[in-house]
């Protein structure tokens, strides 16, 4: 059990009979009134952000996670595949649970959160950043630089993102998977 005094932004917490985890927190002692916290929840099992008060000193219960390393293995029609990186064993996810799964290549590291009296995982997480090559661009005609002009390009993962006009066949780039966007173009 803790208390209102310990939200810290990711602590996990039960609340309304599922699992959410804290993305953001204020305490708040108005001048007149009992002391209170404005919480945003994000939901574990369903990704959904909510918002929250709870009364200053309310006991709350706290739920405890892991995270483990895994490596994506293939992709079937069961859902994607993961080895355990400590103990070799294999687990089946969904895509709902596996958020930028279209940047995934085998081999890649990745985490995944357990919850840990359960045993059951609540969602993964990608690398911030993932560096893929271009297997399809059309070129870039010269001259046209001179504004911030974008061109669609195909990842070896087969996922399309607009790139810079500068980016050819070949290059490697680095993706930014929190918001599927060209970050930059990978020195050679």
């Amino acid at each position: 059990m803790a208390t209102t005094t310990d939200f810290k932004n990711g602590l996990c917490i039960e609340f309304n009979d599922d699992l959410y985890q804290i993305v953001e927190f204020q305490h708040v002692k108005p001048g007149k009134g009992p002391a209170f916290v404005r919480t945003k929840l994000k939901g574990l099992t369903n990704g959904k952000v909510i918002e929250n008060t709870f009364n200053a000193g309310v006991k709350i219960t706290t739920a405890r996670v892991e995270k483990r390393a895994f490596q994506f293995l293939y992709h079937d029609s069961s859902g994607f595949v993961f080895m355990n990186m400590k103990n070799f064993e294999q687990i089946n996810l969904q895509e709902d649970l596996v958020p930028g799964h279209m940047f995934l290549k085998e081999g890649q590291e990745i985490e995944i959160v357990f919850h840990a009296e359960t045993e059951t995982p609540l969602f993964t997480e990608l690398p911030a950043f993932i560096e893929l090559e271009v297997t399809y661009t059309e070129p870039g005609v010269k001259g046209d630089t001179a504004t911030n002009t974008l061109k669609p390009a195909t990842l070896e993962t087969g996922t399309e993102i607009p790139v810079p006009l500068f980016v050819d066949i070949g290059d490697k780039i680095k993706v930014d998977t929190r918001t599927n966007s060209y970050s930059e173009r990978v020195k050679k």
